[in-house]
């Protein structure tokens, strides 16, 4: 028979831990001091340069005293001349940092060897403490060049990612604070702090009175948010990374700053999202204090507004631009009890486009008998909040001769070709039946399958579809352009930036040459990706270009310097309230008079409007104004053509 093995029971878990515990207080009784000792000093000299300063620091100490001590008891007679011990101490130091001092030795042979052995300790310590401090700054300079040192900021700017509206931002942001003491912009993005700090330099230029401050780091950590100082900053804009599901980022960026604990007030936080569909979210992730717009959405309407009146996004862009004319808020206790019509004629430099009540209502072109009260803030349209001025004396004359009594228009049904497709296009057309009279046609030209089918039914357009390639002459010259009243070209969504909008000038290079050849039959807008690309269009003369990411980071710009702008250009891109519309100058001042642009205000609170500048068709294709003046001198002479047109705020 076989016998059996008997084993013991395995041994606990506490078993095991007394075990490695008993092992663990043996090992260290076996450490030796000596082995202490190297674990102490190995310990210290990880903690970095100023523990490596130290220690040579010491070393150099120890090695002066023993010196000297040696050199007072081996050879008294040689340094009882300066001074005994103290002396020979400060002997033997100037030795130890200047080897060259033992030039000037004299003395006996056991004298002379302790001050060599002085200076030869001085070289090892001083070349090895000038081999730390180079270390130790090129540890610094590379720390410094990675953007990980907090800032210390207040009253600042925060933008928190990185794309190329960051460039747009910025030098709105510069432009903005030309009449500042200091300002300061800081950027935290994950990119290299030099390379931020190169591209803005490259694509920007002088900063002006602006602090650019550039840290690397990721704006979903709350220790890399604190780099930027947020708690001290008066604004935050969060900018969309160029990634596919960039609203994705902004809306976890908006949650991170909402979990934070702010020390004193919160500053308004500004962000932009580009599917209409997770506006909701962001809002409830930024909270109250956040302003998300919607980029998608401001974008549609331009474009459809654009379409119906060629400039359109020009005058937009002026009056989001800083370099150009702004909206401000302020309040006019001078002008309490005064009506909204008569305060049209009260300031001498600057255009009241509207009030903004102490509850926050924005009435943009109330009507001209509102009275405005002590406590309302007067919107006015100026170049700087500097150069408002309230006029001291009766207003400039007007030219009653020079004005004219508009002739009412009725709606006439109209043709419209959409050429190209993407994921705006269905707001397009439903936003564009809005506007158009009934019985109007819109057909859609696109290379792809008909997507109209998912659209509709309108209650005033008629959408039909052809298959063809905007960019091939012939398929344009089938679509009969001709017969349309207005044409608009799309970007295409299939290919990136700039290969869409190579196509984009293609197409309308043939539409206009298309246009020449017919007599000038259509207007053209188009809507153009890169700002960079909208002069080369200019060659294509296309009456007005939607430049849709540019506007947004200008709009975005605006509300970080003012919040509550946004009330203002809600209004202005909603269809119910009053909109900016370019409209013929005969209307105002009758053809070949020579007036003010006092009288052109004049005639316009006529009717209901304000007037808020001028658009010349001579100067309708040279940039940069492309023909717009807004605001401009109320008592300069003033003669307007038929063909031009009076930017007014107007109901219809």
């Amino acid at each position: 028979m076989f016998g059996r093995c008997v084993q013991g029971p395995a041994p606990t878990t506490n078993a095991k831990g007394a075990a490695s515990a008993a092992e663990g207080a043996e090992l260290l009784r076996r450490a030796t001091r000596r082995d202490r000792v190297r674990y102490w000093f190995d310990t210290t000299m990880a903690k970095g340069t100023p523990a490596l300063i130290g220690w040579l620091g010491l070393a150099s100490l120890a090695l002066v005293l023993v010196v000297a001590s040696a050199a007072v008891v081996v050879a008294p007679r040689d340094s009882g001349a300066h001074g005994n011990w103290p002396g020979m101490v400060w002997r033997s130091l100037l030795r130890t940092l200047d080897p060259g001092t033992m030039g000037d030795d004299t003395g006996t042979g056991p004298f002379l060897a302790l001050m060599l052995v002085s200076t030869i300790g001085g070289i090892f310590i001083v070349s090895a403490l000038i081999g730390v401090l180079t270390t130790g700054l090129e540890s610094k300079i590379t720390e410094l060049r990675k953007g990980r040192s907090r800032i210390v900021e207040h009253d600042h700017t925060v933008l928190l990612g990185w794309s190329e509206q960051v460039f747009t931002v910025v030098t709105e942001l510069v432009e903005a604070n030309q009449s500042e003491r200091r300002s300061c912009v800081a950027i935290l993005a994950g990119r290299d702090k030099v390379e931020m700090e190169d591209a803005l330099r490259a694509r920007v230029g002088d900063f002006g009175r602006t602090r650019i401050v550039c840290r690397t780091g990721n704006p979903l950590k709350v220790a890399d948010l604190e780099l930027v100082s947020p708690g001290t900053a008066r604004s935050i804009l969060v900018l969309a990374p160029e990634v596919p599901d960039a609203d994705t980022h902004v809306i976890k960026v908006l949650l991170s700053l909402g979990a934070r604990a702010w020390e004193r007030r919160r500053p308004h936080v500004v962000a932009a999202v580009h599917d209409s569909a997770n506006l909701p979210a962001a809002r409830l992730a930024g909270g109250a204090a956040a302003r998300v717009i919607d980029a998608d959405d401001i974008a549609i309407r331009l474009i459809v507004q654009s379409h119906r009146q060629s400039g359109l996004s020009q005058v937009c862009t002026d009056l989001l631009d800083f370099a150009g004319h702004e909206f401000y808020m302020r309040p006019e206790p001078a002008l309490a009890g005064t009506t909204f019509g008569a305060a049209l004629s009260a300031y001498d430099l600057g255009v009241p486009a509207g009030l903004r009540r102490a509850d926050g209502a924005v009435l943009l072109n109330p009507p001209m008998d509102t009275v405005i009260r002590a406590d309302d803030e007067v919107i006015v349209l100026a170049e700087d909040d500097l150069l408002i001025r309230l006029r001291g004396g009766a207003p400039p004359p007007v030219a009653e001769p020079a004005i004219t009594t508009a002739t009412p228009r009725e709606p006439v049904p109209e043709r419209t070709l959409v050429l190209g497709w993407n994921h705006r296009a269905p707001k397009i057309i439903e936003l564009l039946d809005d506007f158009v009279a009934a019985g109007s046609e819109l057909v859609v030209a696109a290379p792809r399958e008909d997507p109209t089918g998912d659209i509709g039914p309108f209650a005033n357009l008629k959408v039909g579809f052809s298959r063809a390639e905007p960019t091939d002459r012939p398929s344009l010259e089938a679509l009969d352009a001709g017969g349309y009243q207005r044409i608009v070209v799309l970007s295409d969504a299939g290919f990136d930036r700039e290969h869409a909008d190579a196509r984009t000038l293609v197409t309308l290079l043939h539409l206009r040459d298309m246009e020449d050849a017919l007599g000038d039959p259509y207007s053209i807008v188009s809507e153009i990706n890169d700002d960079a690309n909208r002069e080369v269009a200019q060659v294509t003369k296309a009456d007005d270009f939607v430049v849709s990411d540019k506007l947004i980071s200008l709009m975005l710009t605006q509300l970080s310097e003012n919040q509550h702008l946004y009330e203002v250009f809600a209004d202005l891109l909603d269809p119910a309230g009053s909109e900016i519309y370019l409209k013929p100058a005969c209307d105002y001042l009758a053809p070949g008079s020579t007036a003010d642009f006092a009288t052109v205000i004049e005639s316009a609170r006529r009717r209901g409007e304000v007037a808020l500048g001028y658009r010349l068709q001579t100067r309708f294709h040279e940039p940069p104004g492309y023909g717009v003046v807004l605001n401009p001198d109320k008592t300069a002479p003033l003669a307007l053509s038929p063909d031009d047109r009076v930017i007014v705020l107007a109901e219809n």
